[in-house]
């Protein structure tokens, strides 16, 4: 009764709130406000504000998947499609970027800068190639003839702004290229550093020596060299998460098809006057060869093509579970020549890969609201577990995958991702942890921290031990002798090299080397892997004077390579990092 009265005293609030209630929802109607929430985003992404479109994607992607078609007449995998995906998704950002960085800076390619690519005295290469003369030079008739015929104007409208972002694009690298400028003093080092040489003679102590009865490691030291030294133990985001698969292996009935295929195209292949261009058509497995052989130089699997007459083709024979036909073309002597028929096996993409996928797709649906182990259990599948890393495609236990991948980035920790198809398999996964990107605590990286700390005091050990030895002072056979180590040559070494004859990559102990004077003896160097003692036998420095004007000129346009590829390397991540963009893939596309 008490809570009825007081609904009842509440009765007048209860019907305002309601009348106010559904005046906001009239006026949210009157706005579409609901039409714009349920619809969700148009593009597919935005750059700084700037929209990529879904067919402008889909172009790209096309475009990829075609190429590799043409290029492998193979049907595309689900892989290697995903990996175009992501392909053609960095391309349309990239582009973007530059495009607004070139607006930024007022790259522009004028009108009458484009009329003299097309007009001028000295065209565009594409304008030059397509009416030059016999002779090599611009028919200008042709080239005005073109213009004006009212036919072409929609592909001088495409042509003249390929010629625009061309240009465009040059008149950036120009800009890059100016601010990447090789100085006469990089010219000098670099001309020192290829020219100079050092003939050496040295004692090598390796840090190996020292054992680990030597080291003990207190677990200060540890927590000292962990924190001191954070940026060697960072982990990208991880994730761990278990799956079951669905195996995409052809059916017996698949082998049948593919068998009943290849035999419905005999008596064609029999027929057949241009082989290379039957197996073209037909999408044969095994290409046209064309040669001439004997018995002795084929595979023994196409040895049945020996006993065929000429033009004749031969029964389907199973290789490597591949359904083939052999037909010889021609003989000479005891030479032939012949083609071979044959498909893959591959598994039906409606009644095996359809019914995977809807397996799949059932598990997905039962399992998110039964649970994941339970609905494994019922189906009798394998859970399996695995850990992947943020942009590393190479997932333990499924190859490369950049699909799993993009999957785990977008699921929320146990919740189960639709079907996805892999070369050799359908899987659905459950995310089961999502670890963040970090330092790793030191109970994760314990052995790691132990074996950097170990070899920092068997440095230091082997250091003090030479500088001890050193401090008796001698010679390089004195310290030879009281060390028991043999004194090792070498010679022609630069100071743009980075190793030592019989020691390894030392690019420390070169330095140290041509710091030296002709007939000098170091103290102990410090070196990648050992302690040295070295005694300069001759010290060579290069005369910068010396350079000529063909030298200087390879030296400058080698730097200035260098420094663009460098850039290059650097620079659209940097633009990535300034940019504000927005990836609406997983919304608009399963």
């Amino acid at each position: 009764m008490g809570v009825m009265e007081k609904m009842r005293n509440s009765t007048a609030s209860i019907l305002w709130i309601l009348i106010f209630s559904f005046g906001i929802l009239w006026v949210l109607a009157d706005v579409d406000f609901f039409s714009g929430v349920t619809q969700g985003p148009t593009n597919l992404g935005e750059v700084n504000g700037e929209p990529i479109t879904m067919e402008e994607y889909n172009n790209r992607v096309s475009f990829y998947t075609e190429q590799f078609s043409q290029q492998t007449n193979q049907p595309i995998t689900p892989e290697m499609r995903s990996l175009y995906e992501n392909q053609a998704w960095e391309d349309l950002v990239a582009a973007r970027l530059i495009q607004q960085k070139m607006n930024d800076i007022g790259i522009t390619v004028t009108d009458q800068e484009l009329i003299d690519m097309v007009t001028g005295p000295n065209p565009d290469p594409f304008i030059r190639q397509q009416f030059a003369d016999a002779d090599g030079n611009i028919d200008r008739i042709a080239l005005r003839a073109a213009i004006d015929a009212p036919e072409n104007s929609q592909a001088w409208i495409m042509i003249e702004q390929q010629l625009r972002d061309n240009r465009r694009q040059q008149k950036m690298s120009n800009f890059i290229s100016s601010g990447l400028k090789v100085s006469s003093l990089d010219i000098k080092n670099e001309f020192i550093r290829s020219n100079s040489f050092a003939d050496i003679q040295y004692l090598r102590f390796p840090y190996s020596e020292i054992t680990d009865d030597e080291i003990s490691i207190s677990d200060d030291e540890l927590r000292t060299y962990h924190r001191d030294n954070s940026s060697q133990f960072q982990r990208s985001e991880t994730y761990r998460f278990r799956y079951v698969s669905w195996d995409k292996t052809p059916t017996s009935q698949d082998t049948l098809r593919a068998v009943s295929d290849v035999e419905a195209l005999r008596e064609a292949f029999a027929m057949a006057e241009n082989d290379s261009l039957f197996l073209l058509r037909n999408q044969s497995a095994t290409q046209y060869r064309g040669g001439f052989f004997t018995a002795d130089e084929i595979r023994e699997d196409y040895l049945p093509v020996v006993d065929l007459e000429v033009g004749e083709v031969s029964e389907v024979v199973m290789i490597n579970n591949d359904p083939h036909m052999f037909k010889k073309i021609e003989q000479r002597g005891d030479q032939f020549r012949f083609a071979v028929f044959s498909y893959n096996v591959v598994a039906d993409p409606i009644a095996t890969l359809d019914r995977l996928a809807e397996r799949a797709e059932e598990f997905e649906f039962y399992a998110s609201s039964e649970g994941f182990e339970r609905e494994a259990e019922r189906r009798d599948l394998e859970i399996m577990e695995a850990t992947a890393t943020k942009d590393n495609p190479f997932i333990p236990g499924l190859g490369q995958s950049p699909a799993v991948l993009n999957a785990l980035g977008e699921l929320r920790t146990n919740r189960i991702s639709s079907p996805i198809e892999l070369n050799d398999r359908f899987i659905v996964i459950q995310l089961l942890q999502r670890t963040p990107e970090g330092t790793r605590p030191l109970n994760e990286v314990r052995t790691q921290v132990e074996n950097a700390v170990r070899n920092q005091k068997r440095r230091d050990i082997m250091y003090d031990k030479v500088r001890q030895l050193v401090a008796d002072n001698g010679n390089l056979q004195t310290l030879a002798e009281r060390s028991g180590k043999e004194i090792q040559v070498a010679d022609g070494i630069r100071l743009g090299g980075n190793t030592i004859p019989g020691a390894g990559r030392e690019l420390e102990v070169i330095g140290t080397i041509f710091g030296m004077e002709s007939g000098e003896l170091s103290g102990p160097v410090r070196g990648e892997n050992a302690v040295f003692i070295i005694y300069a036998e001759d010290i060579s420095l290069a005369d910068p004077t010396a350079i000529t004007s063909s030298q200087r000129s390879e030296i400058r346009n080698r730097l200035e390579q260098q420094k663009f590829f460098t850039f290059n390397e650097v620079f659209l991540d940097r633009l990535k990092e300034d940019a504000r963009i927005r990836d609406n893939r997983s919304r608009l596309i399963r």
